[in-house]
């Protein structure tokens, strides 16, 4: 398949984490960008991201068909980044935000003509997974080869970067609690990917011919245990906190206790879900496509990156001297 030259390209999902940063991506490319989003008031920090009359933002609804269609309309590429961390229920539930939303997109873009799909999913998706996350992400994944075998699908690791909900949230933890959880005694491993180096591959994936019909996972150069990843953020944090290990049977029921605050539309600290998925390690498989198929041979490492926004858990701020170095 020949490679895509810039155009109209729909971001569902793109004032998010990724999103913003696959938008930065494509207008350095020269792509016309229409960013899809649930409000697009809150979406306007993406707008600088581009030139004057780059980026354009349409209200949608990823749930409703019509809203889908009309935000596809014209375009030449299609990416999905809609996805939510935990179920919150009706459209912000993982079978309305990832299985739903993947088939009215497909759908949409196959009745618009739409020429490359590339959806953002996760390592570890699959349908038959335990966890509802990896399940509906595995589902979703489906819905859109069903109608898009050429479509290309991402599946990062652990994504970090200024505003990840990973590192952050046990940044934030560390100035609170006087402990850090250590689910399943911290063995879980990791591949942590920068959210550059992901929107840099969703750029790739959106031009590149030979990327068609293909699913890519996408790790960092290193791996890192559950443990060594809180070990970073008490070191970078200037945190001496003990990390307390919690067995996983105790962890699925704090999780369960946890996630009734989401039916409030609060982010709960810990889910039952997330402890299904740290029983299983979330890396690049041996035999996958990863981004040096992509020609991205330095990915960024985690190590590099943490520092320049974990210092603000500081005491002292930036220029404190972390008793933890």
């Amino acid at each position: 398949m020949a490679d895509l030259a810039p155009g109209v390209v729909t971001l569902f999902g793109g004032s998010g984490f990724i999103g913003s940063q696959a938008v930065r991506a494509l207008a350095r490319r020269g792509w016309r960008i229409r960013v899809a989003v649930r409000n697009p008031v809150l979406a306007i920090e993406v707008q600088p991201l581009g030139d004057p009359g780059q980026i354009q933002f349409m209200r949608c609804d990823v749930t409703n068909a019509e809203d889908v269609a009309a935000a596809v309309r014209g375009s030449h590429a299609v990416v999905n980044l809609v996805g939510v961390l935990h179920d919150g229920g009706g459209k912000r539930g993982f079978k309305s935000a990832h299985v739903e939303a993947a088939r009215n997109i497909a759908q949409a873009s196959k009745a618009a003509g739409v020429e490359r799909v590339v959806q953002i999913s996760a390592i570890g998706a699959d349908a038959n997974s335990r966890s509802a996350y990896a399940r509906t992400k595995g589902e979703a994944e489906n819905e859109i080869r069903a109608v898009y075998p050429d479509a290309v699908i991402l599946r990062p690791s652990l994504v970090f970067g200024a505003s990840d909900s990973f590192l952050n949230r046990f940044a934030a933890m560390a100035t609170m609690a006087p402990a850090l959880p250590l689910i399943g005694g911290g063995k879980t491993q990791f591949q942590p990917v920068y959210v550059g180096d992901v929107a840099e591959a969703v750029a790739r994936a959106v031009i590149r011919g030979d990327a068609a019909g293909r699913t890519f996972e996408l790790g960092g150069p290193d791996v890192f245990s559950f443990r060594e990843v809180l070990e970073l953020v008490c070191r970078e944090t200037g945190r001496n906190r003990p990390l307390l290990p919690i067995p996983f049977p105790v962890a699925r029921l704090m999780g369960s206790v946890f996630q009734t605050v989401a039916l409030l539309g609060l982010t709960p600290p810990l889910t039952r879900d997330q402890v299904v998925m740290l029983q299983s390690d979330n890396i690049v498989s041996p035999d996958a496509a990863g981004l040096t198929d992509l020609g991205m041979v330095h990915p960024t490492s985690m190590g590099s990156i943490a520092p320049s926004y974990l210092w603000r858990y500081r005491d002292g701020g930036q220029f404190a001297v972390s008793p933890a170095h």
